[in-house]
């Protein structure tokens, strides 16, 4: 398996999960856009997409940092030209960007509500949509096209509704972009899939809600070796899956998964959303 040579198109890629993907696909020489907000450092969040990209090139890889709101249509185009014009072309879009408010439907403000749905469904749809076009033509060049999806299992059980129903909604909303679109462009041999953890990952964004004992997580490594095997799947049979990390790995023959604790030799985890 090899990603290099692809061009990886990723959305919120500054820090965390998105960032673990961009540097294993780094590993291999792969050359990977970031298209995310954060250019400047922020005190409560570690990362820009400057540093992303020198990690990137650390790491083996080529970079292009691109600053891009994904809420705003036009930034997502322009982004995505940049791409092109600087690498030749789309191989593997990762909708990696996302918003989370958990809160009761009395305790979500409409901004709230507006900035899940803009970031989550919304971005991830116009994201997807403008990258078509180039990952059709990577597929009749044979360059093997993904979009991944980093959203859960669709399950229409109450219980994943009841305590956070914007956040689940929105989420979904991403997972619906996978179940559509997989069989739309399914033809075209472009892969639509979604990748979701089995546990809660140690990432900025979960740090900061209140309440959660981050020795109970997994590290985003995780996150990205299965995300590096599903991207090397040929993209004309693994197409419209929902994907769970540890299962990925499994099928892989790795099931010793200590290396990805957050505090080595845990056995007890925090489970996360949407999985029974």
């Amino acid at each position: 398996m090899s990603l290099a040579g692809k061009r990886i198109f990723i959305t919120g890629g500054s820090r965390g999960i998105g960032l673990a993907i961009a540097l294993r696909a780094a590993s291999d020489g792969a050359h990977i856009a970031i298209a995310a907000k954060t250019a400047e450092v922020n005190p409560k969040l570690p990362g820009t997409i400057f540093t992303s990209a020198q990690e990137i090139r650390d790491a083996g890889g080529q970079a292009l940092p691109i600053q891009c709101d994904i809420r705003d249509e036009g930034q997502i185009v322009l982004a995505m030209e940049q791409t092109v014009a600087e690498f030749g072309g789309i191989d593997i879009v990762i909708n990696n960007a996302s918003a989370i408010n958990l809160t009761r439907t009395e305790a979500t403000p409409a901004k709230r509500f507006d900035l899940m749905f803009d970031v989550n469904v919304r971005g991830t749809f116009l994201t997807s949509q403008t990258a078509i076009p180039h990952l059709r033509e990577s597929g009749l060049a044979g360059r093997n096209p993904h979009i991944l999806n980093l959203s859960p299992p669709l399950s229409m059980k109450p219980k994943w509704f009841k305590n956070n129903l914007a956040y689940t909604m929105a989420k979904y909303g991403m997972s619906m972009c996978v179940l559509g679109m997989s069989e739309e462009f399914r033809r075209d041999g472009i892969a639509v899939n979604a990748l979701w953890p089995r546990t809660a990952i140690d990432t900025a964004a979960l740090a900061m809600i209140p309440g959660v004992d981050l020795s109970t997580c997994r590290k985003p490594e995780i996150i990205a070796d299965a995300a590096y095997v599903i991207l090397n799947r040929d993209s004309k049979e693994c197409t419209g899956n929902f994907f769970v990390d540890d299962e990925v790995l499994a099928s892989e023959g790795v099931v010793d998964l200590d290396k990805y604790s957050v505090v080595s030799g845990t056995t007890e985890f925090l489970t996360d959303f949407f999985l029974d």
